[in-house]
């Protein structure tokens, strides 16, 4: 089976260091990290990840307008994409399945169970 690539965008250098330490480490999936929306956008067509972890509030383009655009560009708008969000209400759960994003994971999340998380929302086996 090949190893899962995760990309990670996300404005704080520290989730997406914890994020990649405990991606790699728990399921041995090789992950990408990106600052901002724009280079999450360019690294996600470069590098063609099978799934996309996108934090929702960032400076310049938010989690929001950064998942439209990959959704609006045919070499990116097939990766799954769930968000990563400081607050979760059951609106926002409905709105981000309306938008076609898998699931959202809470921030802060719990580093042993994330990759379960992400495993389970886009039925994949560790």
């Amino acid at each position: 089976m090949m190893t899962k690539r995760i990309l990670v965008i996300d404005n704080e250098e520290y989730i997406q260091e914890v994020a990649k330490i405990c991606l790699e480490t728990v399921a041995c999936w090789q992950v990408i990290t990106a600052g901002s929306g724009s280079e999450g956008i360019s690294k996600a067509e470069t590098e063609q990840p099978d799934a996309i972890l996108l934090d929702v509030m960032m400076p310049d383009m938010d989690g929001i307008t950064t998942f439209g655009k990959l959704q609006a560009n045919p070499a990116t708008q097939n990766i799954p994409v769930i968000l990563l969000t400081a607050k979760i209400q059951a609106n926002d759960r409905d709105r981000y399945a309306e938008l076609g994003i898998k699931t959202a994971i809470a921030k802060p999340f719990d580093p042993l169970t994330l990759a379960n998380q992400i495993a389970e929302a886009l039925n994949w086996h560790i």
